[in-house]
């Protein structure tokens, strides 16, 4: 079973190690970079590890925006080892789940990298549209949550 828990001092040496390999490298920010990022913005990134029973398998962080009734799925990846095992479709699927409790955002936005085929997939299946938008090299995709 996936489960979704805070990046704390107990785990966080596990989401550092987590490893992604070749062209994935190319795709997302490290999770020791993400992290640091997450201590910069405090204020609205949220950071978790990405469970499978009692095994970190990957990381996912959100940034708020409350503000604008809007959060992002600002990072996520899986190790290498657990990748093609279907827990990314079932993390994600949780985090929607998480996102939509909270009552806070009217849709999720989602980027990938142009060229990753294996995330705009893995995205659509779970829900996400392309907008149209690009954010530098990064093609914009969302999902409504409005109930």
């Amino acid at each position: 079973m996936i489960r979704l828990e805070k990046v704390n001092a107990d785990n966080y040496q596990e989401v550092f190690d987590l490893e992604l390999v070749g062209e994935q490298k190319n795709f997302v920010s490290s999770n020791m970079k993400s992290l640091a990022q997450a201590w910069v913005f405090y204020d609205r990134a949220q950071p978790y590890a990405i469970y499978k029973d009692d095994t970190i398998v990957g990381f996912i962080m959100f940034d708020y925006r409350i503000e604008n009734r809007k959060v992002e799925i600002w990072r996520f990846m899986l190790g290498t080892a657990y990748q093609g095992k279907g827990y990314g479709k079932e993390a994600l699927i949780k985090a929607i789940e998480f996102l939509k409790q909270e009552k806070l955002f009217d849709y999720i936005q989602i980027n990938y990298v142009k060229g990753n085929l294996v995330a705009k997939k893995l995205y659509q299946k779970v829900g996400f549209s392309e907008t149209g938008e690009m954010e530098g090299n990064e093609v914009v995709m969302r999902l409504s949550i409005v109930q």
